[in-house]
Order: structure tokens, then sequence, then C-alpha cells
């Protein structure tokens, strides 16, 4: 079973609180085996701008990465005006089982994308994502605000 290839170029991160591995691939679209070029970049504004430089000196088409907690956000609002982002839900592209490393992770997701596999998962605005975390905080005050309410109501009333 052939599979068409979607990139000519194209990148997958694995993005980890501390560090983002970056894996390339690129070569005509009729290529089976297109080159990979593989690279860690840390996660601070500047090291995130490097990253940006490095892909756009492969002129990559798209950039895949899976959704790990928090951490795919900073790398997002960096990438998102540069390149076709898709954010991917990692249950849905799970590797194949073994021995699992991060550039074996990035490499895949680069294999998937390439190939045009990888379902995106929505990613909304960036004002509306802030009108989300603002509504989770208020969320979250008010329910640590209810428990301390409770406490006090169980301290038991001494009568002098």
């Amino acid at each position: 079973m052939d599979m068409d290839v979607t990139y000519d170029c194209c990148a997958g991160l694995d993005v980890h609180q501390g560090t983002v591995v970056a894996c390339i691939l690129h070569g005509k679209r009729t290529s089976t085996r297109p080159k990979a070029e593989l690279r860690t970049f840390g996660t601070t504004q500047s090291q995130l701008d490097q990253l940006a430089d490095w892909l756009n000196t492969f002129d990559c088409q798209a950039v895949a990465m899976e959704s790990t907690g928090v951490f795919w956000r900073p790398i997002w609002h960096v990438l998102a005006d540069k390149f076709s982002l898709i954010l991917a839900n990692p249950q849905r592209i799970k590797g194949i089982p073994g021995h699992k490393t991060d550039k074996k992770d990035a490499r895949w997701i680069a294999k998937l994308l390439r190939l045009d596999l990888i379902p995106a998962s929505f990613v909304p605005d960036e004002t509306i994502q802030d009108l989300r975390d603002l509504t989770r905080t208020r969320k979250h005050l008010i329910e640590s605000r209810n428990k301390q309410k409770n406490r006090v109501h169980q301290v038991p009333f001494l009568y002098v």
C-alpha cells in the first residue's frame, strides 16, 4: 500500500518542559526515504526563536507536535505566525511500542505529518485561550474560597 507524501519538508516536535526535540524530514515527495535532521532546543524565548529560524532554513511547510500538558503552548505561540501548525492528541498518534526516545518520537511525528496522518486538535485563537485561562482561574479561586468557608464552619465553637 503506497501512501501519498503531502509535504516536501515538515517537522515533528517532541515537547517537554525544558526541551524540544525537533526532527525535520525533507526531500522530494516522490522520495520514499527523506533526509532527516534532528536537533534539540531549550524552551526559553531565544531558544524557541532559534528553533523557528532552524525550521525556516529548511523551508518547512508544516510542523506537528503533541499536546503534552501545557508545555506545547509557548512553542505554539512562537511558531503560529510562521508555520502551518498541527497539534496532535498523543493517544491518536501513538508510536510503535518498544524503546522510546525523544528523537524517535520526534521522527515518528514527522513521518505521520509527512503522510498527512495526524488528525489536528482544535486550538482556539489567543483571545479565546486567554478567556479560557481566566475562567479556569476564577473557577479555581471560587472552589478554594468555598473550601476555606467549609473549613471554618467545621471549627467547633468555644463558649466562654
